[in-house]
């Protein structure tokens, strides 16, 4: 496919973007704690630059030091932060991108922890259970704080940003404002359309008043809430074209609310383009240029709707992360070198909620970009036990640093658990990231062999100078009565094909892998029962997968029994004891499937140290654990080669 329209030119007021692949604005806990930008945000946003983003927008910056949402926030609300992002533009200016400010005051979504200070909204109106509630902001701090804006704009420009972006969407503070679920106000400020939109444009014709029409001015909005109440498609699609009117230079449409933030962080069972119906509305309301955002990975949707008018460009958020080329890739026509996104939300959303720096499972780059240009140490021959996407991970890195690599994989098939986690519903996004790795392998000419288990005598006899051993983990089988001679399927077995079931199946163990299979098997039509230790099933579950997962449970007619401690297997069922110690018995199934967790599988590893010093073990075979642990612990051994 054809990228003509995503590598065209385009004018946003006096802003010229070489092409349509827009950065999105992502909190990422690089900066300082007063608010400036590191030499980590400088190699991060650098990077994004020189993989031919045309338009790479800064992370919420604060606009007022009252509002800072966490500790690690950017901020622009003083002049001393000035020069941190004018070090950081000019290197995205050098290598050809053009910078976008977003300007933010948390609102209700704020951290009056970090802040000092009280959380601020349209009204008295938590944005969620547990959240604080704030205080409904004054008439005189509103006047305050439009002012606010248009000095971090004038801060902004003074920096070199190109365009500034006044955050508007998913409920925080601006947000709060525009939607009646939200802004139950009796001043000027709330009521009629007319007066929720007073801030928004009063704010435009602040930051007018101090650049005029030297940068540009966007605005993020919603499509939707995604909440009743909350702003509609038609609701928004008015908010457009009145912001048009306050002469804004452009539209920047995400979606929801954050207690819908499922459709905010779109986890792998969304496709690229869910929101492009709604986009397609807000688009027509509008002559400016509209950006539209929503788990872009691959280009060839997000061509489509620039091609057809439904879109101007298009925002590739949590895939910049995962791979900071991907323009450069699609235009040289080398897809098949993607690293793509799978939307898993462990180190990006997981991390930026707790505070820390994000990261990636598929990238573990991600924030320390400046390692990937550590001096090169001599060649070595290394060896890397175990083909699950830890091990090619590390072959792929070690053979880039110009080792002499081989990985060896005892099994007949590449990819390991995550190959296997791509079965269940929704998850087939998975089976991308386990290729473009095995493609980075032998793009650095890194021997792939299958069937090859590995032995103490076969490394005497190949001698390596390093071993990386990521021979994973097995199935957790613990010592229950009846568990050993019942008969059990393990879940591993039953996704990869090698086992099937009845129509009617008992899951022991509900975590991810035990919710997800039975989501697999209710798909396919078997009549499921769940029975889960923990009080709810998917405990384990990010919770916008969670939410999905939950979806398929309801659909499927899945049944669970929680807090149930198993304490003996028979052929066709259980018995489990409840928190009152009775024992009970369910039977009459057809199947039964043990998805009770993992063990580290790691025999290899003493016995290889007294041979190769130079051994490092990573990933599952340390601890069963998430495979982001694993891709960055592979990272880790590469670098000490």
């Amino acid at each position: 496919m054809k990228f003509n329209s995503m590598f065209s030119p385009i004018d946003i007021g006096p802003m010229r973007v070489p092409n349509r692949f827009v950065v999105s604005p992502m909190c990422n806990n690089y900066a300082n704690t007063d608010g400036t930008l590191t030499d980590t945000s400088l190699a991060y946003y650098k990077e994004r630059a020189l993989g031919g983003f045309g338009l790479i927008t800064f992370e919420a910056t604060v606009v007022d030091v009252r509002a800072k949402g966490g500790a690690n926030k950017a901020c622009l609300y003083s002049d001393h932060q000035i020069a941190s992002f004018k070090r950081v533009i000019d290197a995205c200016h050098d290598a050809g991108a053009k910078i976008s400010v977003q300007l933010q005051h948390a609102g209700p979504e704020g951290n009056s922890k970090v802040s000092g200070h009280p959380l601020k909204a349209a009204s008295a109106i938590a944005s969620a259970q547990g959240r604080n509630t704030p205080e409904a902001i004054s008439r005189e701090e509103i006047y305050e704080l439009i002012e606010l804006y248009g000095e971090t704009a004038l801060r902004a420009k003074k920096a070199g940003a190109d365009a500034v972006e006044i955050h508007c969407a998913h409920g925080y503070l601006v947000s709060s404002f525009l939607s009646g679920r939200t802004n139950k106000r009796v001043d000027e400020f709330g009521g009629c359309f007319e007066n929720r939109m007073r801030l928004p444009r009063l704010i435009i014709e602040s930051i007018r008043k101090r650049v005029g029409h030297s940068i540009a001015i966007l605005c993020r909005i919603n499509s939707t809430d995604g909440v009743d109440g909350g702003l509609s498609v038609q609701d928004s699609a008015t908010v457009a074209a009145y912001l048009e009117d306050c002469g804004l230079d452009g539209l920047h449409v995400s979606r929801s609310v954050h207690i819908r933030d499922e459709y905010m962080w779109a986890p792998t069972v969304l496709h690229a383009g869910f929101s492009s119906d709604l986009v397609t509305q807000i688009k027509q309301a509008v002559s400016i240029p509209v950006i539209t955002v929503g788990r872009f990975t691959e280009p060839h949707y997000a061509e489509l709707m620039v091609r057809e008018g439904r879109a101007d460009l298009v925002a590739f958020g949590r895939q910049s992360l995962a791979d900071p080329q991907t323009p450069n890739k699609a235009a040289a026509d080398k897809l098949d070198e993607l690293l793509p996104c799978i939307a898993c939300l462990q180190g990006c959303v997981a991390n930026m909620y707790a505070g820390k720096p994000i990261t990636c499972l598929v990238n573990p780059l991600l924030g320390r970009e400046s390692e990937a240009y550590l001096p090169k140490t001599p060649s070595k021959k290394v060896v890397v036990i175990g083909g699950g996407v830890g091990g090619l991970y590390a072959g792929w890195m070690a053979g880039s640093r110009g080792h002499d690599v081989t990985v060896y994989e005892a099994s007949d098939i590449i990819g390991g658990q995550m190959r296997l986690a791509a079965y269940p519903p929704g998850k087939g996004d998975l089976t991308n990231m386990v290729r473009s790795y095995i493609k980075k392998c032998e793009q650095f000419d890194v021997e792939i062999k299958t069937n090859a288990p590995v032995t103490k005598e076969l490394i005497q006899e190949i001698s390596p100078d390093a071993v990386i051993i990521a021979t994973g983990a097995t199935p957790l089988v613990l010592p229950i009565p009846g568990i050993e001679d019942s008969g059990l399927i393990h879940a591993v077995d039953l996704l990869d094909g090698k086992e099937s079931c009845g129509k009617k199946v008992l899951v022991v163990g509900g975590g991810m892998v035990g919710s997800e299979t039975a989501a697999f098997l209710g798909e396919a039509g078997h009549d499921v029962t769940v029975v889960e230790l923990r009080d709810e099933v998917g405990a384990d579950v990010i919770s916008e997968h969670r939410k999905f997962l939950m979806r398929d449970f309801d659909e499927y007619k899945i049944n669970s029994i929680t807090n149930a401690k198993v304490t003996s297997f028979f052929p066709d069922g259980v018995t489990y004891s409840l928190a009152d110690e009775e024992e009970y018995r369910i039977d009459g199934f057809d199947s039964v499937v043990l998805a009770m967790g993992s063990r580290a599988y790691n025999p290899l590893e003493e016995a290889i140290k007294e041979i190769v010093p130079e051994t490092y073990v990573i990933g599952d075979a340390v601890r069963a654990r998430r495979a982001l642990d694993a891709t960055k612990e592979a990272l880790d051994a590469v670098l000490q080669l």
